[in-house]
């Protein structure tokens, strides 16, 4: 008797397989079926929706502030450069990075400061092509201010920040002394290694 109920139990464990994978496919069916029928069936493209979309805006247009980028005619400082918004005025932000790495000695210590160093301006390309040609006196004046530092200076977020501020007002007074404007409003540690 034992010997016969062994093939039994074989044969009922393969029979319910075969019925979870036959009901799993009629699931996954029925499930395939209702998706089809419920989402298959819209066939708006892209540019259909786009279209809608922009059916539900539709309205006025509100005014884009223009480019300003010529000095002023009483020769003052120049404006500050509009981005093309549907908001409230919005200035582009121009960048430039200053080529290869600063190396300085940290005051007081045996270690060095490594910086890379990046400005940001709001103000027409004016400024950018004034931070150009006068680069070996911004670089100068950059090691300069860093040779004030001392180790504990330099480290933590906070005094990051107030080393950037300082560059800034030290790019700035540069700038003022040689073109008349300083125009950089905001100098960004691109990357800082202390060894």
């Amino acid at each position: 008797m034992s010997e016969e109920e062994e093939p039994k139990k074989k044969k009922s464990g393969v029979g319910k397989i075969l019925i979870f994978a036959v009901v799993g496919l009629v699931m996954m069916g029925a499930g395939l079926g209702v998706g089809y029928f419920m989402f298959g069936t819209a066939t708006n493209s892209p540019e259909q929706i786009a279209a809608q979309i922009i059916e539900k805006n539709k309205g006025p247009i509100p005014e884009v502030a223009e480019e300003e980028t010529e000095e002023t005619a009483d020769g003052g400082p120049p404006e500050k450069v509009a981005k093309d918004s549907l908001k409230s005025e919005v200035f582009e932000t121009l960048y430039y990075e200053l080529p290869g790495n600063l190396t300085t000695n940290l005051k007081d210590s045996r270690r060095f400061l490594q910086i890379g160093v990046g400005l940001s301006t709001q103000y027409d390309e004016a400024i950018l092509e004034n931070v150009e040609s006068n680069l070996p006196a911004i670089r100068a004046a950059i090691l300069a201010t860093l040779s004030d530092y001392s180790e504990e200076d330099v480290v933590g977020r906070e005094a990051r920040t107030a080393l950037s501020e300082d560059l800034k007002a030290t790019i700035n007074a540069t700038l003022e002394e040689l073109e008349g404007f300083g125009g950089v409003e905001g100098v960004l540690l691109t990357s800082f290694v202390m060894q």
